[in-house]
C-alpha cells in the first residue's frame, strides 16, 4: 500500500516529440510546446520534449519513451503517423496522441483541425484587401493536408472578389520542406515579383523566409497556426490560428483526470480551435466594416 501511494504522488510523465521545424518554428511546433509547457506549469506534469533531426529517429524516440513507461507520448505532425501506428499496436497499454493525423487505435488520440475553415476566412481577408487582384499561397510539404489550406484559401478569396488570381507554390515533397526559409523567401520574392500583394504561408519554419521577403518588398503576408502578427508588425495582415496549444493542453489534462479516450478529436471555429488573428499589431489595418464582413 505504501509503495502504491508514493507512486501515485509522482508527477505524470509526458513526452512531446516535435516535427522537423522544432519548438522555435513560431508555428505549430511552437504552439504544441506552449500547450505542453502550460500543462507543466498548471497541472504539475513532468515534461520531456525532443526535437528530431531525421524522420528515421521518430520511432526510436517513441520506443524509448514507451520503455520508460511515460504516461502519454505526443507526436507532432503527419510525418509521425506511421511510427505511432506501429508502436501503438506493439504497446497497447501506452497512451499516444498525434497532432495533424488520424491513427485508428484505441490507445491513440488523433488531434485534427478544420484547417479549411480558417483558410477560407483568411482567403476572404486577402480577397477583400488585395489591391492588385493577385494573391499568393506558399505551402510547406505538398501533402493533402496543406492542399486543403490552399483550396479553401482560394475559395475564400474568390468569395470576397471573384476575379482574384491565386499564385501557388510548395516548398518541397519531403519533411525538410517545413524548415527551409531560404526556399520560402525565394518563392515569396517570385510571387511578389509577379504582382501578388498578399501571400498566405503554411510552411512551418519556412514561413520565416516568406516574412523576410515581405519585409524586403514591403508587401503583406498572412501567417499560420500561431499568431504570427508580431513577427513583422504592420506587414502580417492576419494569421490563420490553429490552436494546437489548446488541443495539447486538453489532452494532457484528460490524462491527469483519468479521462483519456482514444479516437479522433476535431477542433474548428465552433470551439475556438480555429480562428483568424485580430490583435493590436494588425487591427488598424482593417475598417470596422471589413472586420464585420
Amino acid at each position: 500500500f505504501l509503495s502504491t501511494g508514493s507512486a501515485s504522488a509522482d508527477p505524470l510523465k509526458i513526452a512531446l516529440i516535435l516535427d522537423r521545424g522544432g519548438k522555435d518554428d513560431k508555428s505549430f511546433n511552437t504552439a504544441a510546446f506552449r500547450g505542453a509547457t502550460e500543462a507543466k506549469e498548471k497541472l504539475g506534469i513532468f515534461l520531456k520534449e525532443v526535437e528530431v533531426a531525421d524522420d528515421n529517429l521518430y520511432e526510436p524516440a517513441m520506443k524509448s519513451f514507451a520503455q520508460k513507461k511515460f504516461d502519454l507520448i505526443i507526436a507532432v505532425g503527419v510525418s509521425q503517423s506511421e511510427p505511432v501506428k506501429k508502436l501503438a499496436k506493439e504497446n497497447p497499454n501506452q497512451k499516444f496522441a498525434i497532432v495533424d493525423a488520424k491513427v485508428d487505435a484505441p490507445n491513440v488520440v488523433s488531434l485534427v483541425f478544420e484547417e479549411h475553415e480558417g483558410s477560407y476566412l483568411v482567403g476572404y481577408v486577402a480577397g477583400l484587401k488585395s489591391t492588385s487582384g493577385k494573391i499568393g499561397f506558399i505551402g510547406g510539404m505538398d501533402i493533402p493536408l496543406i492542399r486543403r489550406f490552399e483550396m479553401a484559401y482560394t475559395q475564400g478569396a474568390k468569395a470576397a472578389k471573384p476575379s482574384t488570381q491565386v499564385l501557388t507554390n510548395y516548398i518541397g515533397v519531403t519533411s525538410e520542406a517545413w524548415n527551409n526559409p531560404t526556399k520560402g523567401k525565394e518563392l515569396a520574392q517570385s510571387q511578389y515579383g509577379q504582382g501578388a500583394d498578399i501571400i498566405f504561408t503554411a510552411a512551418g519554419a519556412s514561413n520565416n523566409g516568406v516574412f523576410d521577403a515581405s519585409e524586403a518588398q514591403k508587401k503583406f503576408t498572412i501567417g499560420c497556426d500561431s499568431n504570427q502578427n508580431w513577427i513583422k508588425p504592420g506587414l502580417v495582415l492576419t494569421s490563420m490560428l490553429k490552436r494546437v496549444d489548446t488541443a495539447v493542453y486538453k489532452t494532457i489534462e484528460d490524462v491527469t483526470k483519468g479521462k483519456f479516450k482514444g479516437g479522433v478529436h476535431t477542433f474548428g471555429l465552433k470551439d475556438n480551435g480555429i480562428d483568424w488573428a485580430l490583435y493590436e499589431h494588425n487591427k488598424k489595418l482593417f475598417t470596422e466594416a471589413e472586420i464585420k464582413k
